[in-house]
């Protein structure tokens, strides 16, 4: 039927075969129109692109906020004052053996540095033979440190000792601001390590420097460390594991610098230390490394911690699975270098990523005001 009415209008407007729209109810007139389903769809998808994805540092600490707040309070309370407990004992005992050593042997360490120095300022063999090395009087080092010292090997033992004495303790100062003067895990570390913190500091060990440079974190710094003592250039693995290869072409470019330098100063002693140094300097000492019970066992517990490293690189333990592995895995290992664990209780930061302390950066000003902004 065309060409008539009803009571909305017209007919003809809809044609033969297309019903007319429903009737729109007086009551709904002014109610907007609802969206199409492709509109929801573009309105999701924005919405969803400025929701930020969280990292893995994030993840990770939601993780373990999850975690202890799974543990009952009264346990969790209970853990908390054993680990007080154990950092209070151990900051007693390490003021002991700082004492015991003040008395008997102060910066005995200090012989060995300024011994080393000498030697090449009187052009004498940076290794000699004939040192016991279970003295005070070995130098096990690579070449840098000596040849940085000559200056000051100048200079009557005592005064040298001093001088040495204040770069260690300088250097102590430094490793607190670094691991944060402010947080509680710094203090508890040093509780707990304090026998090895405190034998370090009285003798006058170049394990506090090295710890410094652990501590931050960065290739140049941890090539420093490598040339102090060998086993930092193991903290390479937490690179590779990251896939973090600016890292490891930086590090690479520092050891190779270092090295030429060192070749340049000190020819003589750059070539004598891989033929003088090695498993006969281990000596007579109180060598807590599994190497003295057994040489296979040894290299056995180096390469699962390499391999565990590797493994726990992109987590949250993956720093202080290689700072561990860097200090524990000498096989003259002496109490007093388990120092260099202190390293341990703070990532370094990465570049491009937030500081792991800080994770929301709340001491960048600009930073805070963007996030508060999205």
């Amino acid at each position: 039927m065309t060409g008539g009415r009803d009571e909305y209008g017209p007919l003809d407007q809809y044609g033969d075969e297309e019903e007319p729209p429903p009737p729109v109810m007086p009551w709904r007139a002014a109610a907007p129109s609802t969206p199409s389903e492709a509109t929801h769809k573009v309105v999701n998808e924005v919405y969803d692109d400025e929701i930020p994805v969280p990292s893995r540092t994030e993840r990770a600490a939601a993780t373990a906020a999850r975690t202890r707040a799974a543990i009952p309070p009264a346990i969790g309370h209970a853990l908390r004052l054993l680990l007080f407990a154990a950092a209070v004992i151990g900051a007693l005992a390490g003021i002991g053996v700082a004492w015991q050593h003040v008395v008997n042997d102060p910066l005995a360490d200090a012989h060995a540095y300024y011994e080393a120095a000498a030697r090449l300022n009187d052009g004498q063999p940076l290794y000699p033979a004939g040192i016991d090395p279970s003295s005070n009087h070995i130098y096990l080092y690579p070449p840098m440190l000596a040849v940085v010292l000559r200056p000051l090997a100048l200079l009557p033992f005592q005064w040298f000792a001093l001088a040495w004495e204040l770069v260690v303790v300088a250097s102590f100062v430094a490793l607190l601001r670094v691991l944060g003067v402010r947080r509680k895990q710094t203090w508890l570390a040093i509780g707990l390590l304090g026998v090895p913190i405190g034998w370090a500091l009285t003798i006058a060990q170049a394990q506090i420097p090295m710890t410094l440079l652990l501590a931050i974190g960065q290739p140049w710094s941890i090539a420093l460390a490598a040339n102090l003592k060998l086993t930092p250039v193991l903290v390479a693995i937490w690179w590779f594991g990251r896939r973090d290869w600016q890292s490891v072409i930086a590090f690479l470019v520092w050891m190779g610098l270092l090295a030429a330098a060192q070749v340049v100063l000190e020819p003589g002693g750059s070539a004598a230390f891989f033929s003088n140094v090695g498993f006969g300097q281990i000596g007579e000492v109180r060598n807590i490394s599994p190497y003295v019970q057994s040489p296979v066992l040894w290299i056995v517990l180096v390469l699962v911690g390499a391999l565990l490293t590797l493994a726990l690189a992109r987590t949250r333990w993956g720093w202080a699975a290689a700072v561990t592995l860097a200090t524990l895995s000498p096989p003259r290992l002496l109490v007093y270098m388990l120092t260099g664990l202190l390293a341990a209780i703070r990532q370094p930061k990465i570049a491009g990523e937030p500081d792991p302390v800080d994770p929301g950066n709340l001491s960048d000003p600009a930073a805070a005001y963007s996030r508060a902004v999205r």
